[in-house]
């Protein structure tokens, strides 16, 4: 019998499942798994990206250049690796692994991210996500924010049979992540040795979604996903089935959507084209501040 964490009832079906693609950032690939060609956004998480590599001893490593963001929350899990953080906010972060960092970028700001050049030096294993989370049309020009969450102030449930959730965000198993979120959402950092299986709550109003991270999942006793993939569920029920076949992490997110028009342009995700028109131009005069490479 699987383990049921909280009180459910009815069992999600699956919507879709799928292979991220690989894209280019930079001089660098990621998987792609949000949006995808049938699926522009599992509304309110719009982007999902996964960086997986083995960096050599002095590189090359993850390095991106400032660029602006505007109306959504850029956030990046950094499950291995160490990454230096500067925005045009003054804000600096240094993460390692396990750490998070939620961005709030609102009205505008320009951010880079690169690999800390002492750990490129030794090299390692560089493994995060960054995932975007959009914002409603009331808090699109808000004031940016930065969050940087380190990984001891995670909290994290053990049912001690084989399953833990280190909550980022929201709320599971009446554990409470340490993110400030705009929009009701949950976010979840699982880990599932192989043969156990588990019930994940969900909000009934809220989309879902399960990436796997690295190991091979089946939910519901028929449908399976291996490291890169994407399970999207159906939004009717309360409860997610699934079972490892080998052991696996996985990224569960779900989210309260909000159902507002929508347009996009790059890094801007705004509510129609006069407003990415006017982020474009913002940005362009320097509005949204500078940050020097």
């Amino acid at each position: 019998m699987p383990i049921v964490c909280g009180g459910m009832n009815k069992q999600r079906n699956i919507k879709f499942i799928g292979k991220a693609d690989e894209v280019s950032l930079g001089p660098d690939t990621v998987q792609q798994a949000l949006p995808l060609k049938h699926i522009e956004q599992v509304d309110p998480f719009l982007l999902l990206h996964h960086f997986n590599k083995d960096i050599e001893p002095g590189g090359p490593a993850l390095d991106v250049a400032p660029h602006p963001h505007r109306g959504f929350e850029p956030v990046t899990f950094l499950f291995e690796g160490e990454i230096r953080h500067r925005d045009s906010r003054g804000n600096e972060g240094y993460l390692k692994s396990g750490d998070v960092q939620w961005m709030t970028a609102g009205m505008g700001i320009v951010h880079s991210e690169a690999a800390d050049k002492e750990w490129v030096a030794e090299g390692g294993k560089m493994n995060l996500i960054q995932l975007w989370v959009n914002l409603p049309k009331r808090d699109k020009m808000m004031q940016p924010a930065y969050q940087d969450i380190k990984s001891e102030n995670i909290p994290v449930y053990d049912n001690h049979e084989g399953f833990t959730a280190r909550v980022v965000a929201g709320t599971f198993n009446d554990l409470t992540g340490p993110a400030a979120t705009r929009t009701p959402l949950n976010a979840v950092h699982g880990k599932l040795e192989k043969g156990k299986e588990v019930n994940l709550p969900v909000e009934k109003n809220h989309s879902a979604l399960v990436y796997v991270l690295d190991g091979f999942l089946e939910f519901n006793d028929k449908h399976q996903a291996s490291s890169g993939f994407i399970a999207i569920f159906e939004n009717e029920g309360d409860l997610l089935n699934i079972k490892a076949k080998q052991d696996t992490a996985f990224l569960l997110l779900t989210g309260e959507p909000i159902n507002e028009p929508m347009a996009t342009y790059g890094p801007f995700v705004m509510n129609n084209q006069t407003e990415i028109m006017e982020a474009i131009r913002d940005y362009q005069t320097g509005k949204m501040g500078m940050l020097t490479y």
